[in-house]
């Protein structure tokens, strides 16, 4: 067999395979043996009927489409590594030439992976915010766990914002016709949290225990999403928050520290700790955008326009679950359809430039994936999607998905590697440690040059619980998936 590849695009290939007829033998003789047991032909057993007698009575074209079908796919694929070409879509294959007993001959266009020339990698430089944290966080983190173990009491005054009150909800069309799903009994809701239907909160403020009042809203999702409906609340308790002293008693009762003093320094710890997983997501992003900058990288249209659609049916079905329409979620966000689709496409194109760019820096780092890699990878891809661990890892052996989860560790692999190898600076100009991060954003002892992957997981905290970087763990995966998830989207 030879093949020769003419390039069509710097993302389309176009391969022409010639094939001798005697290299198809092993697909005749098959096809002739499947034909003879389909076929009853008086005077021969099933199975054993002679290659002549099939040409006469089925005809040596129904033999041939047989076993070109049955030969095209391995000679496919044979061409492909001849000519180290990895295709990254089904091809388009036409039969170009069929001489019977001499040669067979077909073309298959296909999209294919880009080669791309590295920019260099090893000499970055990117700035990130300053690591600060201010009193005011602390004390919003600390009266967060002083709220956690409030009581309550009844109150005979008027609701106020922070107050829990319970509720009756009753909506109706602008026409006086009650909704589906438009009533709600005994309802415990916080004012002011903003949880509940646009309206509510202004309402409630004022409203005494046995008191009502009638507000203009609009649903969110359902047939009568964007519509006004007329919503009358009825207040049926009122009660407020009581706050325990913050003295070391309450240090002691809510963690496990001795002293007030104690529990801020944790707290003050965990912001420090969490504000420097935001660094380094920061500076994982700013060095992964500069690559990028300074590549070129050809992008398949097919692949691009396939992942947008995923990627569309992703954010449709996510809103869906949150009861919003396209509609709403564009006005909520002051987005223009046009504008939505603009951010969405250059998301999905900077995915797979990202995917493409770490894939060959993987490759010229000769970097692999250990055993253990891809265990800890599945693991907290499990915990993530809030599956058990086994049955997640059971259904990527299943669905054939291990190899996308060894492309994502060695991608994370790839980016930290890169990461690791710049400069970052705060805005102030002080050099920010990456090398030593660990995961729960604490800072190590220097250790040997490694293949770890950046990973960047914030701690769980046992007190204060101070809010923290979202987890950019598995780096790759976050940053370079060509399926991220509508939350990239902020639906």
């Amino acid at each position: 067999m030879k093949s020769t590849v003419a390039t069509l695009s710097p993302t389309r290939a176009k391969l022409t395979v010639e094939v001798p007829f005697e290299e198809l033998k092993p697909s005749l003789d098959a096809a002739y043996q499947a034909i003879a047991k389909q076929v009853n032909i008086p005077g021969f057993r099933k199975g054993k009927v002679p290659p002549p007698v099939i040409d006469r009575q089925v005809g040596r074209g129904a033999v041939l489409d047989q076993a070109i079908n049955e030969a095209l796919p391995q000679l496919y694929v044979q061409a492909l590594q001849d000519n180290e070409l990895q295709p990254l879509a089904q091809p388009e294959i036409d039969v170009t030439r069929l001489e019977d007993n001499d040669v067979f001959e077909f073309t298959a266009e296909v999209d294919v992976r880009p080669a791309i020339e590295l920019p260099a990698y090893d000499d970055l430089a990117v700035s990130v915010d300053d690591l600060t944290v201010s009193d005011d966080d602390v004390d919003e983190q600390v009266e967060a766990l002083r709220e956690r173990f409030a009581t309550l009491k009844d109150v005979e005054r008027a609701a106020q914002d922070g107050d829990l009150v319970t509720i009756d909800l009753r909506a109706t069309t602008p026409e006086g016709e009650a909704l589906e799903g438009g009533e709600v009994s005994d309802y415990s809701y916080k004012v002011g949290s903003g949880d509940m239907i646009p309206g509510i909160d202004e309402a409630l403020v004022g409203l005494s225990a046995g008191e009502e009042a009638t507000f203009t809203s609009q649903l969110v999702g359902g047939d009568l999403a964007g519509q006004d409906v007329s919503v009358t609340v009825k207040v049926s308790a009122v009660k407020e928050q009581e706050l325990p002293e913050l003295d070391d008693d309450f240090a002691q009762t809510a963690s496990e520290f001795d002293t007030v003093a104690e529990l801020r320094d944790d707290v003050s710890t965990r912001l420090e700790r969490g504000k420097r997983l935001e660094q380094a997501a920061e500076a994982r992003d700013a060095v992964l955008e500069k690559l990028l900058d300074s590549a070129e990288i050809p992008l398949p249209d097919s692949l691009v326009e396939q992942e947008l659609t995923a990627r569309r049916q992703e954010i449709e079905q996510q809103l869906g679950f949150a009861g919003m329409t396209m509609e709403s979620y564009l006005d909520s966000e002051e987005q223009t359809i046009d504008e939505f689709e603009a951010e969405l496409e250059k998301r999905v194109r900077d995915a797979v430039a990202s995917q493409f760019l770490l894939d060959e820096v993987a490759k010229a780092e000769e970097i692999g994936v250990e055993q253990d890699e891809l265990q800890a990878h599945l693991m907290r891809r499990a915990q993530q999607s809030g599956q058990n661990p086994q049955e997640f890892i059971q259904h990527m052996l299943e669905h054939n998905h291990i190899p996308e989860m060894v492309s994502e560790v060695v991608r994370g692999k790839a980016l930290a590697r890169i990461v690791e190898a710049a400069t970052v600076t705060d805005a102030s100009g002080n050099a920010v440690d990456l090398k030593n991060l660990q995961p729960d954003g604490s800072l190590g002892e220097p250790q040997p040059e490694t293949d770890a992957e950046l990973d960047v997981e914030p701690e769980t905290s046992t007190a204060a619980e101070p809010d923290s970087a979202e987890s950019s763990d598995d780096a790759a995966a976050e940053s370079t998936e060509s399926t991220e998830s509508a939350d990239s989207t902020k639906a």
